[in-house]
């Protein structure tokens, strides 16, 4: 049964981070910030996974491109946090309706759950051989374990100075990693890892590696408008979250691509790809703690990010930050020990192509073209009065078009791989097909799709936020 309340009730509330924000950070600190987010070590070892599968070329030229590619998503769907006040799955009450919008929520939480093992495991397994060089006593599991209950600690206490001092730690980061870059070209030059030879037998193309690239960019995208409402401006969330992103990523996974190509052209050890150990061994203890602190950094925003969705997703519960957290930390803590995953990395970000691309492309849609760049406040709404209560809550246009586009996105990458890779044809399919059904259905107004109050002007959501502004439905 439909609450009485409206989401107003938990979104405009100042209590745990709920409901729209207006912001007030500059281009450079949104720039700074997103610089940090991706100086990860996630970012960093998936460049490990791209040679000998392709050439150095190859790979650095796909990095650059796909990079390009996956930032433009990132900085629409951040400019639709920046534009309303929302974090972005809160956005999707926009196209998915006020109750569907909890499906791709509930594949966030799973996605961001995902990516907080991820990175607690490599935190976990980078401590574990520091201390194993240093005492001779070896537990991943447990390592990883603490590393995780440290992240889980600071989101709950911690979040805001994280975020404060996050740039800094970047540029801490940078540091290392120009040591790294000047140890790996120092040993061997630009012409020694253009020549690495090729292995075909590991059946890597271009379209794999630029899949894997944007594949990243779509999984900081479920965060692009949590972290973009913050900014002061479109212009400076588009314009530093651009630049930040670009630069991070870039940097993060041409440093991987280069310090496991060091390992290849060594020749003394069994390089393992997607695996800390393996380049921490060739440049020391400075990366391992570079590593360990980026997780520390990253991570927390994760988890903490991955809270405020569940908080965020719905009115009916009213559900508090701190319960939530305790909650969802303790199944990371205990999911951070299952360190099977590492092993399906590039399964996982397919994964989360799969899953979110489509819904990316509808939003973008939604919002860009069919809603003329603005949400009301009835996005706040639980009440089948609201502009985006579709049918019984839900636009079942948007699911269906999602589910299409998440199987056609599995079929390219697994079942017939496309020569252009699974990513752009999923979400051009998506972009269109969403387009055209809403455009063609809506026509008659049938299931409410289409509404004559698209046509109003919607600025920010905290905008005449008084009470009666809140709560006047127009007929």
């Amino acid at each position: 049964m439909t609450s009485p309340q409206t989401m107003a009730v938990n979104l405009d509330g100042h209590d745990d981070s709920a409901g729209p924000v207006r912001g007030t950070q500059s281009l450079l600190r949104i720039a700074m910030i997103w610089l940090a987010a991706n100086l990860v070590v996630t970012t960093l070892l998936t460049g490990t996974l791209f040679t000998p599968a392709v050439s150095f070329g190859t790979a650095s030229a796909m990095i650059v491109v796909g990079t390009l590619i996956g930032v433009v998503v990132l900085v629409l769907i951040g400019n639709m946090g920046t534009r309303t006040g929302l974090p972005t799955m809160a956005l999707t009450r926009g196209s998915f309706g006020i109750r569907g919008s909890i499906l791709p929520a509930a594949a966030n939480l799973i996605i961001l759950m995902g990516w907080s093992w991820v990175q607690a495991m490599l935190a976990g397994v980078t401590v574990n051989y520091l201390v194993h060089e240093a005492t001779g006593f070896s537990n991943p599991m447990l390592f990883s374990a603490i590393c995780q209950a440290v992240v889980v600690v600071l989101a709950i206490f911690g979040h805001t100075g994280i975020s404060r001092v996050e740039p800094w730690l970047a540029l801490a980061i940078l540091v290392v990693m120009g040591f790294v870059f000047a140890a790996a070209f120092g040993a061997f030059s630009p012409e020694e890892f253009a020549a690495i030879p090729v292995d075909s037998s590991l059946g890597g193309t271009p379209f794999i590696t630029l899949d894997m690239v944007i594949a990243t960019a779509i999984s900081w995208t479920v965060l692009s408008a949590d972290m973009n409402r913050h900014a002061k401006s479109s212009t400076a969330g588009i314009v530093g979250s651009g630049i930040g992103y670009t630069l991070s990523t870039t940097i993060s996974m041409f440093l991987g691509l280069v310090a496991f190509s060091a390992v290849l052209l060594r020749g003394d050890r069994e390089p393992i790809p997607f695996d800390p150990a393996t380049i921490v061994s060739e440049f020391g203890w400075p990366l391992g703690i570079a590593i360990f602190l980026s997780v520390m950094a990253t991570n927390t925003m994760v988890v903490f990010g991955m809270v405020t969705s569940v908080v965020n997703a719905q009115s009916k519960w009213h559900l508090k930050f701190l319960p939530t957290a305790l909650v969802l930390g303790a199944i990371s803590v205990i999911g951070s020990t299952f360190l099977g995953l590492l092993n399906q990395f590039t399964d996982f970000l397919f994964v989360i192509s799969a899953f979110f691309v489509p819904v990316f492309a509808i939003m973008i849609a939604d919002y860009y073209l069919l809603k003329r760049r603005g949400y009301s406040r009835q996005i706040l709404h639980e009440r089948p009065e609201s502009r985006y209560w579709y049918t019984g809550g839900v636009n079942w246009v948007a699911v269906i078009v999602w589910v299409i586009g998440a199987v056609l996105s599995y079929m390219l990458a697994y079942v017939a791989p496309s020569p252009i890779g699974a990513n752009i044809p999923a979400f051009a399919v998506s972009f269109l097909l969403y387009l055209g059904l809403m455009v063609v259905i809506g026509r008659g107004g049938a299931f409410g799709l289409r509404d004559r109050r698209d046509a109003d002007p919607a600025g920010h959501l905290l905008d005449g936020a008084d009470e009666t502004a809140a709560l006047r439905l127009e007929s």
